[in-house]
């Protein structure tokens, strides 16, 4: 099992195109844990802002009556790929893992795998 650091530094490290990542908690909207980014990219304001588009999506599942659980959010720009990806089992009901990539360098589907893989070893 990895902590939040050494995981953060195994997905900036493993996955190709990495540009930021972090760990948050969005029942607060805080970072446990981030690396990367920048002066031209925040990464805690990336996080909160992500925090909400977490929680539109599981209220708009709850509306639906959808009886599912996430398992990543995908958001395309023109340069880049921001993944979410929510935690799983105890201690990790309210985190997630997002990952920024360079869209040009990053393979998504090797990106999507490694995320999960990693979310699976990390401990809080």
């Amino acid at each position: 099992m990895a902590n939040v650091e050494v995981s953060l530094k195994e997905i900036m490290t493993r996955v190709e195109g990495s540009l930021a990542a972090a760990v948050g908690d969005y029942s607060s909207g805080m970072a446990l844990g981030s690396l990367g980014g920048g002066r031209d990219f925040d990464v805690h304001v990336a996080v909160a802002g992500n925090t909400d588009v977490i929680r539109a999506k599981l209220h708009t599942m709850e509306l639906l009556g959808l009886q599912e659980q996430i398992d990543d959010i995908l958001i395309t720009l023109g340069n880049q790929y921001h993944l979410i990806t929510l935690g799983k089992g105890r201690g990790k009901t309210n985190l997630f893992l997002y990952l920024v990539l360079d869209k040009h360098k990053a393979n998504l589907a090797m990106a999507r795998h490694q995320l999960r893989r990693v979310e699976e070893e990390m401990e809080v």
